[in-house]
Parts: C-alpha cells; structure tokens; sequence
C-alpha cells in the first residue's frame, strides 16, 4: 500500500467522504471527474492544487462543454518571507525549505527588512538544514531559481510583496502584527516568529489550498463558501413596483431596451387604472 494511503482513508471516512477515485494520469483523473464515467459520476467543481498538468487539465475544462467550475488556477508551491534582525536564522531558514521541498518548480523569496539581518548565517542554515532532507535534492533545485530582496524597511518589504502575492507569506519581524494592515496580495499570512507556514497545511483551521504564481491578487484560498453558490430572490408588492418602477423604465430606455421598459410600464399602467377606479 502507499504511504500515507491509510491515514487518507482514515481521516476521509471521519469527514464523511462517500466517494474517494483512483486514477492516474492528471488528465484522465479530471477529466473523468469532468465528463463522468460509468465509475465515476460528473461534478459540478474540481478543487485542490496539482502539478502543472493538473492546473492545466482544470483550466481547459473549465472552458469546455463539460461545464465545471474549478477553485483556481493553481501552480507549483510558494512562499515569501519577510525577515527583521530580529529573525532567527534557523526558523528562517526552515521555513523557506518547508515550501521548498514540496518540488524542483517551487519557488521561495526572502525579503530582508531594513539592516542588520545576518544573512550569511541565514544562507548558512539553508545550506546545512536542505543537505539533512530527505527531499533535500527538490529543494536544492528549488533553491536554484529562488531569489533574495533588499528593503529599506517594512513598508518597502510589504509593497514588493504584494505586488509578488505570494501563495504563503510568513512576516517574521518584531511586532509582525502592526503590519498586518499593509498586506494587500497574499494567500494566506503567518505572523510572527511562532507561527510557521507548517501550522496552516495541518493545524490552525485555514484552508491550504491556495492560489500561486501571482493570481493572490485576484482569487482567494478555498474556503467552505468556495463550496457554495448563491440564488438572489425578489418580491415587489405592487406599491413596490410603484416607487421602483420609473427607475427602472428610465434605464431600461437609456440603455434602448424597449421590452425592458414595457414590462415595467404596462404594469405601471395597470396599477393606476386601478386605482383611477
């Protein structure tokens, strides 16, 4: 059996779940999901993060006739974090590997905030925790294309990362609280030098699944309303339709539809005959 299949199973039977699919291939798996087989049954919503042939298969199905909503466009795992002087170099360090290690096409920033940060002892940590990872061959790739900024001070470090939006940003600095108002772009945030991005994937109620690649500038993560999808309902009494129906008509005449207009005014005018009467 694969690892970890057991405590899937049994964490999935505790939530309720009635249907669990075995499938490889990213295209096949969404795509049965999406069209429906004789043993798999048709959804309405594809959620949760993949590689890139699952973000891709997602997208394009979302624009076919299978007709399926999906969360997001969702790409290889990322983190931000903004660092003081006041950062441990060992919690630093941990928490851009913890994303790191997720694959060779993850990417983690680091954003030094203001002077004085050590960062030959942050690079140091880097260095000696990726080599002790079992995974630690991911991560090196990953290191491979992650980069380091310089910020004047906080103020600078938030605005280059919410133009960055990262998947996850940790603020590790002194006071990370004041700060919170600044963030704009994120798909989650972990403040504080208490709080790593580790406690989101498992422990602290929110939801992983979150959006990548910059898109945290206009999705969120997935949450139970992600899940839901709303009906507006309206009722006008016929003193209602009195007060709202001159709006109505005039901006259905601004806008040049007539029949717009009439469904309004022919019950206008059966109102007042009404009350001539």
């Amino acid at each position: 059996m694969v690892a970890y299949v057991r405590e899937v199973l049994y964490c999935a039977k505790k939530a309720g779940v009635t249907h669990i699919l075995k499938a490889g291939g990213a295209q096949q798996a969404i795509s049965a999901m999406a069209w429906g087989t004789a043993s798999c049954p048709k959804v309405e919503k594809i959620f949760g993060p993949g590689n890139q042939y699952v973000t891709a298969a997602k997208m394009i199905l979302q624009n076919s006739e299978a007709m399926v909503s999906i969360d997001m466009p969702a790409g290889p795992s990322e983190v931000l974090v903004i660092a003081d002087k006041y950062a441990n170099p060992v919690h630093v360090a941990a928490d851009l590997l913890s994303q790191a290690e997720h694959g060779p096409d993850s990417q983690v920033v680091l954003v030094i905030a203001g002077d004085g940060v050590d960062l030959g002892a942050i690079e140091a940590e880097v260095s000696k925790q990726c080599d002790a990872l079992p995974r630690g061959d991911f991560a090196s790739k990953a290191l491979g294309h992650s980069f380091t900024v310089f910020a004047r001070d906080m103020v600078e470090a938030l605005s280059f990362s919410n133009m960055y939006a990262p998947e996850h940003l940790i603020i590790n600095v002194k006071d990370a609280e004041q700060w919170e108002e600044l963030i704009e772009n994120a798909g989650s945030v972990f403040l504080g030098q208490w709080t790593p991005e580790s406690v989101g994937d498992y422990a602290s109620g929110t939801n992983h699944v979150l959006p990548t690649y910059g898109y945290a500038r206009m999705y969120s993560g997935v949450s139970l309303n992600s899940f839901l999808k709303y009906i507006t309902v309206q009722s006008l009494t016929e003193e209602g339709l009195r007060r709202l129906g001159p709006y109505v008509a005039k901006m259905a005449e601004v806008e040049g539809l007539e029949a717009h207009k009439r469904a309004v005014t022919l019950r206008l005018q059966e109102v007042e005959a009404t009350v001539t009467v």
